[in-house]
């Protein structure tokens, strides 16, 4: 895995989320859930399964709604300001699962994900999406279901590019992938970084997570329970034994 670049961040964060709380009817999902995220980090989300991660980042792209505290994105609140919406102000979501439209061609799903973006030229945004990942150039007439689970993987975050967000959120990129996909998709993320993009990134192979981010916030049962640098998230010993695999 490469070397992950050194970020250059301005004082003020591009987000920030303060003291959320979320609830699925009455159970208290994410309780007082606080982060924030520098133009040009990566910054990572790690915990185990059902611990509110990607509640968080539904939250922030407007899917969920929650209950009390605030979010503010490029100076701006957007607590309630609804997914539709929240993606016309910059903030793209790769979710968990892919979520691709499965008898859509490769390009057509590309240009939903410019639907925020009615009329205008996308010439130079498919030319991205397939430099970034050219095995969607040479699939761009299938359609989504026919692709294997890496390339769908890929299409789904082309196609969160193609809103032009000046904040991506991936859900579990490397999910159910190959270790050898695994890789390339991270260096992936790294490139897309290092183009100036700031990140977001829940994932579950947490080693991998740390390695290319900047920062890293611990979650537990829907709260922040330890924040640092990546590095020194690596070289914790609770983190080790909780999450790296270290006996």
């Amino acid at each position: 895995m490469a070397e992950r670049a050194e970020n250059s961040t301005s004082e003020a964060p591009l987000l920030l989320v303060d003291d959320i709380h979320v609830y699925y009817g009455n159970i208290h999902a994410l309780k007082g859930v606080s982060l924030e995220i520098k133009r040009g980090e990566i910054v990572t989300l790690i915990g185990a399964n059902g611990a509110g991660k990607s509640t968080t980042l539904n939250s922030i792209s407007g899917l969920v709604r929650p209950r009390s505290g605030a979010i503010h994105y490029d100076g701006r609140e957007i607590t309630n300001v609804p997914a539709h919406k929240t993606v016309t102000l910059g903030v793209s979501q790769s979710p968990e699962g892919r979520k691709i439209f499965p008898r859509m061609s490769v390009r057509e799903n590309l240009e939903m994900g410019a639907f925020s973006r009615s009329g205008q030229n996308l010439k130079d945004d498919f030319e991205r999406a397939y430099d970034l990942f050219p095995v969607l150039r040479e699939r761009r007439n299938q359609p989504g279901g026919t692709l294997s689970g890496g390339e769908q993987q890929m299409l789904a975050m082309g196609r969160a590019l193609m809103a032009q967000p000046k904040l991506l959120m991936l859900d579990e990129p490397s999910m159910g992938l190959a270790p050898m996909l695994v890789e390339k998709i991270f260096q992936i993320i790294q490139e897309i970084n290092e183009q100036g993009m700031t990140i977001l990134l829940v994932e579950q192979n947490a080693n991998v997570a740390l390695e290319i981010s900047h920062r890293g916030y611990v979650m537990e049962t829907g709260t922040i329970v330890l924040t640092a640098d990546s590095k020194a998230l690596l070289s914790n010993p609770q983190v080790q034994e909780a999450y790296l695999g270290a006996a």
